[in-house]
């Protein structure tokens, strides 16, 4: 499989690796927020590049019926027209906040909890999210699609905020330390007692591996999935 790599930063490169290691090929290599290249020798673009290129990178594969893998966040203003365009094109996309394969179980758990705490109203929610200090958007991508599975699934609150303290909205805080790949906790607080769940990235490969996975999965596909898809989950 020949594959674009869209964004040639830390992820980029742990995505190369992997992908070699996989059998494939990298046929193109951009730097992040260049938007000059052509994509028409690849089998599938992996889209790991900046907020304010992410939507040319995913509209340029589509134009070019190349499939493409996003995990960059912070351009979900346009994903609407992403999804319209892969749908007039026939074309085939993937975007996904966290493309760890335990992240996507990790988002199961919040869901299946977030449902069962539904009820239960003497219970405050609050979320942390902790990133490497060159991470560009807080809170991040993950942190959000947490948040708004909790709220589709609440009584209680109808929204996030960024270091909030509004009684029906759920408050993130989010942290930038050097060097640290990604950390998502939920917590769930009450006078009588605490339940928290979290995940912890060890290092970026978890990230990669599945984001080539679903690479390899989508070839061949046109529509517009997520890694619930690729997992085969729900």
């Amino acid at each position: 499989m020949n594959i674009a790599l869209l964004g040639y930063g830390k992820m980029g490169q742990t995505i190369e690796k992997i992908a070699i290691s996989r059998g494939h090929n990298i046929v193109l290599k951009i730097d992040k927020d260049d938007k000059d290249y052509d994509i028409t020798q690849a089998d599938v673009a992996i889209d790991f590049s900046i907020p304010n290129v992410a939507f040319h990178n995913i509209t340029n594969g589509i134009n070019n019926n190349v499939p493409v893998i996003s995990g960059t966040t912070g351009w979900l203003d346009d994903y609407d027209k992403a999804v319209a365009l892969c749908n007039e094109k026939n074309g085939a996309f993937i975007y996904a906040s966290n493309y760890s394969l335990g992240v996507n179980i990790f988002f199961e758990l919040n869901k299946t909890l977030a449902k069962m705490m539904s009820t239960l109203e003497q219970y405050n929610v609050s979320m942390e999210e902790i990133h490497h200090t060159q991470k560009l958007d807080a809170p991040s991508g993950t942190a959000i699609s947490l948040a708004n599975d909790i709220v589709s699934r609440s009584k209680k609150y109808d929204a996030w905020e960024l270091d909030g303290d509004t009684n029906n909205k759920i408050p993130i805080v989010a942290k930038r330390i050097e060097d640290v790949p990604g950390t998502h906790t939920v917590n769930y607080n009450s006078e009588v007692d605490s339940i928290t769940i979290e995940h912890i990235a060890h290092n970026r490969q978890g990230f990669a591996l599945g984001a080539v996975i679903a690479a390899e999965w989508i070839v061949g596909k046109t529509g517009v999935f997520t890694m619930n898809d690729v997992l085969n989950i729900g």
